[in-house]
């Protein structure tokens, strides 16, 4: 009988932490899957890295968020807002939605109305396509040189790729240049 107590009290741990195992196995899973539904699909890695930050920051600072928005984009804050907290549209979004418009110089509900009209599946660089807009044009040049602009007024690091730091230089060099 203490034999079979002794295999039995080895046994379950044992048991127990395969369990454990499997069940980590299981929860992995979807948690990967939702990391990839979560990426932008803008067609340019690096604003898809800065669109996902975005999100973090807005998370924590949604004031300064929406005040970015509002001021540099001309969305009026209560559309952005009600795009924010009654249509649950994600920061990154409502972010690449108003300055991908103030880029392309089109309509900001025009944008939203696209981005709706073409569903949950569709990548960013799908609806950008739809609009005429392709990713590695000037209008996403000028979309991530809004991103650079954005994180300078929330004082908040970013790491620049050489495209854009031959052509808007390091942190010190945009502020002489802005006060110039």
């Amino acid at each position: 009988m203490p034999c079979r107590l002794r295999s039995l009290c080895l046994i379950l741990p044992l048991a127990l932490c395969m369990a454990s195992a499997a069940m980590a196995q299981d929860t992995a899973a979807p948690s990967a899957a939702a990391a990839d539904a979560a990426v932008p699909g803008s067609g340019d890695a690096w604003i898809d890295r800065q669109l996902l930050d975005i999100d973090r920051y807005a998370a924590r600072y949604p004031d300064s968020f929406l005040d970015e928005v509002a001021r540099y984009a001309q969305l009026p804050r209560g559309y952005a807002e009600a795009l924010l907290r009654e249509r649950r549209w994600p920061p990154r979004d409502i972010y690449f939605a108003c300055f991908l418009a103030k880029a392309a110089g089109l309509p900001y509900r025009e944008v939203v109305r696209a981005r709706a009209s073409a569903g949950p599946d569709a990548s960013w660089a799908d609806v950008a396509n739809a609009l005429q807009v392709e990713p590695g044009s000037l209008t996403y040049r000028a979309l991530r040189h809004a991103i650079v602009a954005s994180y300078d007024h929330w004082d908040r690091p970013i790491a620049l790729d050489a495209l854009l730091r031959r052509q808007l230089g390091d942190r010190a060099q945009r502020d002489q240049a802005a006060t110039q």
